[in-house]
């Protein structure tokens, strides 16, 4: 069976030595003879969920994050860097506001920006936001200072934000499923990781993923 750790226990491991951080550990939370299946898509793959990769992906991160998590935030750049330098990585954004009642705004108008080709700009623009707390006058503001169109997002919203609301709460339950319990929280192949990491650390970690399913 996986050896199971604390949260604290893995993060604090990710951030002094990464190679460590990589056994496959069982996910807090979840019951001892519970596996993760190899294939993510299988758990987390619902429909309209922000999605990025090459044609010919072998491994798939599954980021659940908040725009009001200041470490998300200081991950962002790192994976972004990771997503547009590794064509065989797909990643799979799950917004999960846990933090504040603008993040659930925060991630609304992401997935509306999402229905109109824009997900990554508005994903950007939340992300660079600096600080926590912040107010959903401050996110629309970033948003409006981006290349994000916002007249679509308010339409998108307006006739379809219940839906995305649902989409949220479908990306909730699905954190609660597997034990989650903060941001940010990484999937990648059959590994969890939970909490800031760096580019070189998120690099060997998708190297880790790729030598234990053998692409």
């Amino acid at each position: 069976m996986p050896k199971q750790m604390t949260r604290r226990d893995i993060h604090r491991l990710a951030l002094l030595a990464p190679a460590a951080a990589l056994a496959a550990y069982a996910i807090p939370g979840v019951a001892q003879d519970t596996q993760l299946p190899p294939d993510l898509d299988e758990l987390f793959g619902t429909p309209d969920t922000p999605t990025f990769g090459g044609p010919d992906t072998n491994v798939t991160m599954v980021a659940f994050l908040d725009y009001n998590c200041p470490f998300c935030k200081r991950s962002a750049p790192h994976l972004k860097a990771l997503r547009e330098s590794d064509p065989k990585l797909k990643v799979m954004y799950k917004d999960w506001p846990i933090l504040t009642e603008a993040s659930v705004y925060g991630g609304q108008a992401a997935l509306a920006a999402h229905r109109n080709g824009q997900y990554l700009d508005a994903h950007d623009a939340l992300m660079g936001i600096e600080g926590m707390r912040i107010p959903e006058e401050q996110m629309r503001e970033a948003l409006l200072a981006s290349p994000v169109d916002m007249d679509a997002v308010d339409a998108t919203i307006e006739t379809d934000g219940d839906a995305l609301l649902d989409q949220l709460r479908r990306n909730l339950a699905e954190a609660d499923q597997v034990g989650i319990t903060g941001t940010p929280a990484y999937f990648i192949g059959p590994y969890f990781i939970n909490g800031a990491l760096e580019l070189a650390q998120f690099r060997e970690a998708v190297a880790a993923a790729r030598a234990e399913l053998g692409v």
